[in-house]
């Protein structure tokens, strides 16, 4: 099916509002949406699933359309609380259509992160009284139609429909392409970042290609990846687990990898770390303006400073960096000051088709992890 279609049918419901978080099963049509450009729909890319649903809620009590939210299903976790307690028909009564790339598909072969998610995806669902149908390469126009009638009889009762998206759904089409105009290569930054810190510090990183190249890049130059921490899911909570680590032991300097989407994704985050103001843990932000790990849609803060909101929040040293030696000398700084500091480090929209994943599990990493964490 082509994505412009799926539009069609979707503007024919009476929606013109779209937000969410981009997910790569979702690229095409999350491309045709940005090549729309606000001709047909106005368009949000959130910090998160939930707050889509509050923006959509806004949208139907002003319009009294509902509104069409995107994501990845890992984020029907964060639509769990306003989807219960705002919007279903119980309470508010707020109609809206959910578009899930489904992730962890069971019999598909996906992450680990995928794994579970994928097979509750459709029962998180029906626990939650949202009617649903798949969708795959074989839906047939007619068939979306149908499924469509369906979502329009759910929305004149004041309630949520959902369409599960399965890989391959869309057509390949024109894809949206976009420059952030920063040179510095992200795993040139991430390779600076490891010969300054890893044989000092332990590091816990972000989900999506940060933690990939990461993993390459230790096992380039130090022939090993034990003291990393590959948070290769809870997108938004790397930050929250390095603080934990570093809070439990403060002998030891924690540094958190991050990336820019996931940091908008929980930014509350910053004001609490900051609150305590740990002196062994590093933040090192990785800003490329985009949620790049799953086709390079720009974030909803895109060309937005990170460590401005970082020293507000009360963190003591922030520090923006565009070359790899303004990195180098910071990342000297922070581990020369000993004090709760964020790195924003400005990196270009690029990675390698031929970047690998980690040939270990998640549960091997922590294990491995722990093992060294636990050397004295």
């Amino acid at each position: 099916m082509k994505a412009s279609i799926f539009l069609d049918k979707i503007k024919k419901l009476g929606i013109d509002t779209i937000a969410g978080v981009p997910d790569s099963t979702l690229k095409q049509l999350c491309d045709a949406i940005c090549l729309d450009q606000g001709k047909t729909f106005q368009h949000y890319v959130t910090h998160n699933e939930g707050a889509a649903v509050g923006l959509a809620t806004g949208v139907y009590l002003a319009t009294g359309k509902p509104a069409c939210i995107y994501m990845q299903n890992s984020g029907e976790g964060n639509i769990i609380n306003p989807l219960a307690s705002i919007a279903n028909d119980e309470v508010y009564g707020i109609p809206m259509l959910f578009v899930i790339g489904w992730r962890g598909e069971p019999g598909v072969k996906d992450e680990p992160q995928h794994v579970y998610q994928g097979k509750v995806t459709c029962k998180l669902l029906e626990v939650m009284g949202v009617s649903y149908n798949i969708l795959d390469a074989d839906t047939t126009e007619e068939m979306l139609d149908t499924y469509f009638a369906k979502a329009m009889e759910c929305f004149q009762q004041q309630k949520q429909y959902a369409v599960v998206i399965k890989k391959g759904t869309f057509e390949p089409s024109e894809s949206f392409q976009w420059e952030n105009g920063h040179s510095l290569g992200r795993e040139e930054a991430l390779g600076c970042i490891l010969k300054e810190l890893y044989e000092d510090c332990y590091f816990v990183s972000t989900t999506g290609k940060i933690s990939r190249e990461l993993y390459e890049q230790s096992n380039l130059i130090y022939g090993n990846h034990d003291k990393i921490f590959m948070t290769v899911g809870g997108m938004g909570h790397a930050s929250m687990i390095a603080f934990g680590a570093a809070q439990a032991d403060t002998d030891r300097r924690i540094v958190c990898v991050d990336g820019d989407g996931a940091v908008l994704m929980h930014m509350g985050a910053l004001a609490i770390i900051a609150a305590q103001a740990p002196e062994n843990m590093i933040h090192i932000v990785i800003n490329n303006a985009a949620h790049e790990s799953v086709g390079a849609m720009p974030t909803g803060y895109s060309g937005h400073s990170y460590a401005n909101i970082a020293r507000e929040c009360g963190y003591q040293t922030t520090k923006t960096v565009k070359t790899k030696e303004e990195l180098t000398e910071a990342l000297r700084a922070a581990k020369a000051e000993k004090k709760l500091c964020l790195i924003e480090v400005l990196v270009s929209l690029d990675s390698r088709a031929d970047l690998g994943r980690p040939k270990e599990s998640a549960r091997k990493n922590r294990e491995h992890f722990m093992e060294k964490y636990n050397e004295r």
